[in-house]
């Protein structure tokens, strides 16, 4: 009996819009020969809602509570990064009590989105205990939140010129018993992290993003900073409380999935750090100064440092009380080019968990970008749709 050499084939592997491993829609196609993936490319915009072009029908003051739904878990980064936009173009500047708070908080949300995704990733790579573990901890940050502000989502903390929740002793003296909790937790994670050899197995080696190439692909926020990318917009260009209460950037050189991991892990603890110290020396002094209801002519930018990285508005007003532009450019979409880069050579068991280590939001990196203003009527739709399956078909 003969055995013929069999021809390697490559068969594509679809993964979403729907899907186990994705929270959100979006969808992957993954070519692979074997269990080892040789290309893959991305399609999104499954979860895209025209809230920028909704912004454009609503006053000021409405477009707060439009923006802050962009991200149900960096809700507040949100509406921090548009209030800082337009009190610049209202030339209004915030109190420092309202400016402390609004960083506590939102440090804060940056504690549960890395907690969240802890257990996420945990759970894609199989490791059920860890993502129950910290997803209970989880809910100690949402209490905590839920009784500052009434929401455990969506805080809505800020408004035009500062903030509507003040910090009393008490709030103050239930935040430092559950960042007390927290922290011991955070230091098991952590251990857990480092030097589980099934964990290691899963995550140390994997996909691993030089420096070169994090910035080459101008990859963002603690995926950057795990590849010793010294990129923050908290430390590179301070904003509302963070001029007064500066801190450590944290970075990691491994620039794998387990570097992902410590850096995340590592920020717990500066934030926890942080917090502290706001609450220790919070300024006293007003919430809120007035704002205009029509903001004078002119375009802003504002960044701001979500927990998955830079968060970019870019707000342009007509003299009116309405917005004539809102554009947000989120981290995920920065970041979601290594997941294309970096599964290539690695195993399709491997994809869960290298797609959760950027930990995408497609709800926030759905937007609409405009690159041909051709309309076209039905009947060129249509014989564009007969045109493009039928080159399909060719393939």
């Amino acid at each position: 009996m003969t055995t013929a050499t069999p021809l390697k084939e490559r068969f594509t592997v679809p993964i979403g819009p729907q899907h186990p491993a994705l929270k959100e829609p979006g969808h992957f196609d993954f070519e692979v020969e074997g269990e080892v993936v040789k290309s893959a490319s991305v399609r999104l915009g499954y979860a895209h809602r025209g809230i920028e072009k909704a912004v454009e029908s609503r006053n000021w003051v409405q477009n707060l509570y439009l923006l802050e739904r962009i991200c149900g878990i960096c809700s507040h980064i949100h509406a921090t990064a548009y209030c800082l936009g337009v009190e610049a173009l209202a030339g209004v500047e915030v109190p420092p009590r309202a400016q402390a708070i609004r960083t506590l908080v939102a440090e804060l949300e940056r504690i549960h989105s890395h907690l969240l995704w802890l257990g996420v990733s945990a759970h894609e790579a199989g490791f059920e205990s860890l993502f129950m573990y910290s997803w209970r901890d989880r809910e100690t940050i949402m209490d905590l939140l839920e009784g500052l502000t009434g929401n455990r989502v969506n805080y809505s903390v800020n408004v035009l010129g500062g903030i509507k929740y003040d910090l009393d002793a008490e709030q103050s003296e239930a935040i430092l018993q559950g960042l007390q909790f927290l922290e011991a937790r955070t230091h098991h994670y952590l251990e857990v992290v480092t030097t589980d050899a099934l964990f290691l197995q899963r995550t140390r080696g994997i996909a691993t993003l030089t420096r070169q190439q994090a910035e080459l692909m101008g990859v963002l926020g603690p995926t950057a900073r795990a590849s010793n990318v010294k990129r923050d917009v908290r430390v590179e260009s301070p904003y509302a409380g963070y001029q007064q209460f500066p801190l450590q950037m944290v970075v990691a050189e491994g620039g794998d999935l387990a570097a992902r991991f410590v850096v995340r892990l590592n920020e717990l603890f500066e934030s926890y750090r942080l917090i502290r110290e706001i609450l220790a020396n919070l300024p006293e002094g007003e919430l809120t100064t007035r704002m205009p209801r029509r903001i004078i002519a002119g375009e802003t930018i504002s960044r701001v440092e979500a927990p998955r990285g830079e968060l970019i508005y870019f707000i342009k007003s007509n003299g009116s009380d309405m917005p004539a532009r809102v554009k947000v450019r989120t981290p995920t979409i920065m970041n979601m080019t290594s997941v294309v880069k970096l599964a290539v050579g690695h195993q399709l068991a491997d994809i869960p968990m290298i797609v959760s280590g950027i930990d995408p939001c497609f709800s926030c990196n759905d937007r609409m970008a405009v690159i041909n203003n051709q309309a076209w009527d039905w009947e060129q739709l249509r014989q564009y749709g007969i045109e493009y399956y039928q080159r399909q078909n060719a393939e």
